[in-house]
């Protein structure tokens, strides 16, 4: 490992301890030449998962514009954003172990559906309403007659929603 102080490249590692969730480990090191200290991150290389887009565009997956999305539809919802952290890695984690190296952004928007449907069903229809484009009220109604119906989230006994519509 290249000092980043004098570019020496012997260094002796100090401590080491697991990272981000242990998917990573972090190494305090000591240059042996000039004694500079530094850390260094070592994790596994993954192939970068390709998206495709609703209008066919490609980009390459975007773990934290995945995260922004769920924090942002988790907004004054009570959930922990930490808890949301582990969401978006085990969505991470499910793309990776596809055979395949693209995902289109509509697979993607329904693993955070079906995550969500057990955590707030407010989270969910805000979550929906944006991924799958809702036009009007009948939109929000039909997705949540949907998560009635599957007895997903926490939905108590309220009057009919066809009555409300």
């Amino acid at each position: 490992m290249q000092c980043p102080s004098c570019q020496h490249t012997d260094s002796r590692v100090l401590e080491s301890r697991a990272a981000d969730s242990g998917r990573s480990v972090r190494r305090r090191r000591e240059c042996l030449n000039c004694e500079f200290r530094f850390t260094t991150y070592e994790r596994v290389e993954t192939v970068p998962i390709t998206v495709v887009k609703r209008n066919s565009t490609r980009e390459t997956f975007n773990r934290a514009k995945l995260l922004h999305g769920v924090l942002r539809a988790c907004e004054k919802t009570g959930l922990e954003p930490s808890r949301l952290e582990v969401v978006v890695d085990e969505i991470e984690l499910q793309l990776q172990q596809r055979s395949g190296r693209e995902v289109t952004s509509g697979e993607i928007g329904e693993l955070v559906l079906q995550q969500l449907s057990d955590m707030s069903e407010v989270a969910y229809v805000r979550f929906a309403s944006v991924y799958r484009q809702f036009q009007g009220v009948s939109d929000f109604v039909a997705t949540l007659e949907g998560l009635h119906k599957r007895g997903g989230g926490r939905l108590r006994e309220k009057p009919s929603l066809a009555a409300i519509s």
